[in-house]
């Protein structure tokens, strides 16, 4: 493995370079960009402001999909779903250092990702989400839980209808890392809910042996 320092608790996750500039510097320290559809053209300069805004707020950015580009331009992470895998250069990427997130949704699709030695892995969706038509049935707690025990110390990240009120839940069921997509770039206020998921998540920035789950936790907003 090679994760270079531990995953935040809250992992935002947005579209666009517009995106971080507005909602890092409120403390996010952990951020995914996947932008799908987009010409390399676009996507290169994109990129760049993105490492540029991560860099300014000591922000970890994780680059969605395109390895190609996350090896040309230098980033830390890159997250590849099981599709992606079977052509990515997992090689190369390991000679550049970069560390390397793998969505699983099945027991063999967890295989494959542990098989690549992946930096962290990432389970979804835990609860229904609205963001995209899946054909796995939401995973719940109790698998984050059996994931959790599989992949013992490495980093696991839950993705998949998150909220600021359920991602205690969810860190207390043994993620590493609660991502959210929609509840912060489809609020009404996503400065506010950015500041909401922050404290939400604040008590599990503390070494994870000290953490108790916060009263109320396991109540859903």
């Amino acid at each position: 493995m090679n994760i270079k320092r531990p995953l935040d608790p809250f992992y935002l996750i947005v579209d666009s370079d517009t995106w971080l500039a507005r909602l890092v510097p409120l403390g996010v320290k952990l951020v995914q960009l996947r932008i799908k559809n987009q010409p390399i053209a676009t996507l290169r300069p994109q990129i760049r402001h993105a490492q540029a805004i991560c860099r300014q707020h000591d922000c970890q950015l994780v680059l969605n999909d395109h390895w190609r580009l996350a090896l040309e331009l230098g980033c830390d992470y890159v997250h590849l779903g099981q599709d992606d895998l079977q052509t990515a250069d997992i090689a190369a990427l390991r000679q550049a250092g970069i560390s390397l997130g793998v969505s699983t949704h099945s027991r063999a699709e967890l295989d494959i990702a542990l098989q690549l030695d992946a930096d962290y892995i990432a389970l979804g969706p835990i609860y229904p989400t609205q963001l995209k038509a899946m054909p796995w049935q939401p995973q719940g707690l109790a698998r984050l839980q059996e994931w959790q025990q599989q992949i013992d110390t490495r980093p696991l990240v839950a993705i998949g209808g998150i909220t600021a009120a359920r991602a205690p839940r969810v860190l207390a069921a043994g993620a590493h890392s609660a991502a959210v997509v929609t509840d912060i770039c489809r609020a009404v206020d996503p400065e506010a809910q950015t500041h909401a998921w922050l404290k939400a998540t604040a008590p599990w920035r503390k070494p994870r042996h000290t953490i108790q789950p916060p009263q109320g936790a396991d109540h859903d907003r």
